[in-house]
């Protein structure tokens, strides 16, 4: 067993994986999975079935956007969604402060602090999606419904 799997953070997303369904796993990849090219060159997919994790801080709360790998999650409409004006980009610190998790390995399961997450609805375009297990050469593959489930996430229009 590769020694990454029994770091902490990709412990934490296996724990929230499993309570979630036994049948899902976490897989490591010898290739980085730092970027969502990076992950789809690793698993010879296509770079939208990758699910970004994106951390947003507004003035009173933070909100993590699940955006698939191959669009762009647009301030505009996230501002509208929240009713927030002042919506932007978390900073690495608190990314890792909120979720437990550093830029390039942040899961959408299995956060030190519950955060509301919106998925964007062009994730349900594909079968199998692959998210970011606490690591950037850890993911899990699952399935849009079962997503949904696990994060109990709000399907929104989020790209641009």
């Amino acid at each position: 067993m590769n020694p990454i799997l029994n770091k902490e953070p990709v412990k934490r997303a296996e724990k929230a994986l499993k309570e979630f369904d036994k049948n899902l796993y976490i897989e490591y990849l010898e290739q980085t999975a730092r970027t969502a090219n990076d992950a789809a060159t690793a698993l010879g997919c296509k770079v939208g079935a990758i699910v970004k994790s994106l951390l947003f801080k507004t003035a009173k709360s933070f909100v993590l956007c699940l955006v698939s790998g191959d669009k762009k999650c647009s301030l505009n409409k996230l501002k509208k969604i929240l009713g927030e004006k002042d919506v932007s980009m978390a900073n690495a610190d608190q990314v890792k402060e909120i979720t437990g998790y550093t830029i390039g390995g942040v899961s959408p399961i299995g956060h030190l602090t519950k955060v509301s997450i919106l998925i964007d609805n062009n994730l349900a375009r594909f079968e199998d999606i692959f998210a970011a297990a606490g690591h950037p050469n850890c993911i899990f593959k699952i399935n849009f419904e079962q997503l949904l489930k696990l994060t109990n996430g709000k399907i929104e229009e989020l790209a641009e």
